[in-house]
């Protein structure tokens, strides 16, 4: 990877340890944020809904990859309005609950590995805020290619799949969401109430780079027909372009996004801060950079860190380390103050993107140039 070049003049690089700062004010750690209220009301109460259309629902139509079609829904319990929908993508971890696994679908003795249910936290938060949360699986990607091409269009599946669902359409989802606890089928009425026109997409290590390549300029014509992404961050992101120096399949110019990484990340380190310094003086929208200090990797994703059973802790100073709570804690308040800017226009976490009120030790200036708000 290409070393790391920080230019403060154009982003914040914000450091967090065990304080947030959240819509204004500080938090400790663990604290509920202040909601910021839609038409006056308070945080809204949350429901949770599975889809899964089987291990080898989707074969990619440019590589063959076979992948599953299943993810977890995070939601307002009263669906008011045309909400935002936002997409997140894990990235790569073990396919299978084996190790020894080697086969996509899962062999026999083993079942597919619940990566895409360790941003339940965050999904939950999002969606007490005003949005329709959609973490999907992408464990046959992980066992079979390492294609971020396949990661990207796995994401315009299912975008697709919300378009027809969201239109009235019905689609493949229609009667197909279940209650993760009980396993029976539940109907939210997502009809009507999901805007397709106001996405945001979220991608965690190969996942990052995921939704880098699906909002890329050159990639953009790609999306579903009725869809349009307003808003990318890359949490962690891996960052090497493939061939080396050329970064247009990652290339952002023409929409906001962000960058979130941890100064104790084993596993990519900060490089994502990278995918900033190839738009410099290019995209002409909000981008906002944020270094969580003492963050590892895998702390983001709970199914990824100890005790999970096959979890890691990758930190690099792990007498300093931020515990997973305070990482998560921290992830998410910067996680609905961006989502919340720009898909809502809502100004009121600003303090917690620019560091204009910052944590303890925060450096870095920011370059805010207002985004498009939802009418």
């Amino acid at each position: 990877m290409r070393s790391l070049r920080i230019r403060s003049a154009l982003r914040a690089v914000v450091t967090a340890a065990v304080a947030l700062v959240v819509a204004g004010g500080l938090l400790a750690a663990g604290a509920q944020a202040p909601v910021v209220a839609d038409g006056g009301a308070g945080a809204r109460a949350v429901a949770t809904a599975e889809y899964d259309l089987g291990d080898a629902a989707f074969t990619d139509p440019e590589s063959g990859t076979v992948s599953e079609v299943r993810a977890v829904v995070h939601y307002p319990r009263h669906l008011t309005g045309k909400l935002p929908l936002i997409v997140m993508s894990h990235g790569s971890w073990y396919a299978c609950d084996s190790e020894d696994a080697d086969t996509w679908p899962c062999p026999a003795g083993s079942r597919p590995y619940p990566s895409y249910r360790g941003y339940d936290y965050l999904g939950a938060e999002l969606a007490a805020r005003g949005f329709v949360v959609v973490s999907l699986s992408a464990d046959g990607i992980n066992m079979t290619s390492f294609d971020y091409g396949d990661r990207a269009r796995l994401i315009n599946e299912h975008l697709r799949l919300w378009q027809e669902l969201a239109d009235g359409k019905g689609g493949p989802l229609k009667g197909r969401f279940t209650d993760p606890e009980t396993g029976r089928k539940v109907a939210p009425a997502f009809a009507g109430h999901v805007d397709m026109h106001w996405v945001g997409t979220l991608g965690h290590s190969r996942g990052g780079k995921g939704v880098m390549w699906q909002a890329s300029d050159k990639h953009r014509a790609e999306w579903p027909a009725g869809v349009r992404v307003r808003a990318v961050l890359g949490l962690a992101p891996v960052k090497f372009d493939d061939p080396e120096g050329d970064n247009s399949d990652t290339l952002i110019t023409k929409l906001p996004f962000a960058v979130v990484t941890g100064s104790c990340d084993g596993a990519v380190h900060e490089a994502g801060q990278e995918y900033l310094d190839d738009v410099a003086g290019r995209n002409t929208r909000t981008d906002f950079s944020v270094s969580l200090l003492h963050a590892n990797h895998n702390y983001y994703n709970t199914a990824w860190t100890p005790p999970a059973s096959l979890g890691e802790d990758d930190s690099t100073c792990p007498a300093q380390e931020l515990t997973p709570a305070h990482q998560q804690d921290a992830l998410t308040a910067y996680a609905v103050a961006f989502y919340r800017y720009e898909l809502y226009g809502d100004r009121s976490g600003l303090p917690t993107l620019t560091g204009h009120r910052p944590l303890p030790g925060a450096t870095g200036t920011t370059r805010v140039v207002p985004a498009a708000v939802r009418p």
